[in-house]
């Protein structure tokens, strides 16, 4: 027996197959169950015109998605942030702070979908991507710089202003 499947069946098959299964098979489980129907001539022309109606939105939105996408790419974000002795971060920039900004700029963006590998935790420039859909893929540049008006940590001096202690130790 012919049928459609109407949703994904573990082992079978995917939602809009069609498929030839036992007729026992077919009667017993998928109808009652709803999770396929008869692949009638009139069922197998419905399920076409639903899977191209279901493409040409998928383009649009992917079209839509990409124009986007060139928007993003050209984005650049500067964080100031917080540096000790050699250069070194005081904690690191993740992908919720690079959402946050985004967000201030416009864009909304959930942050599982910006790809960092780790947080940034140097200065410098990094290339950046999000993911807005499995095809396409947009890259902003993030620039950590020192915060303004910060000054290098000094170490202390070791010489104190009271008199120097002299031992008096006899050898």
């Amino acid at each position: 027996m012919k049928v459609i499947l109407q949703e994904n069946v573990e082992g079978l098959g995917y939602l809009g197959d069609v498929l030839t299964v036992a007729d026992g098979y077919a009667r017993n489980y998928l109808l009652p169950r709803k999770k396929a129907v008869f692949a009638e001539a009139r069922q197998v022309k419905l399920l076409q015109h639903l899977k191209r109606q279901i493409d040409q939105k998928a383009k649009k939105e992917l079209d839509a998605l990409g124009d986007i996408g060139k928007q993003m790419s050209n984005v650049s974000l500067s964080f100031e942030v917080q540096t000790g002795k050699d250069d070194k971060l005081f904690g690191s920039v993740t992908s919720k702070d690079i959402a946050e900004q985004l967000a201030a700029q416009g864009m909304t963006v959930d942050r599982r979908k910006i790809q960092l590998d780790h947080p940034l935790k140097e200065l410098g420039t990094f290339p950046v991507p999000i993911k807005l859909h499995r095809d396409v893929v947009a890259k902003i540049q993030v620039t950590l710089v020192k915060q303004a008006g910060e000054e290098p940590v000094a170490e202390e001096p070791v010489a104190s202003e009271e008199a120097p202690v002299e031992s008096t130790e006899t050898a």
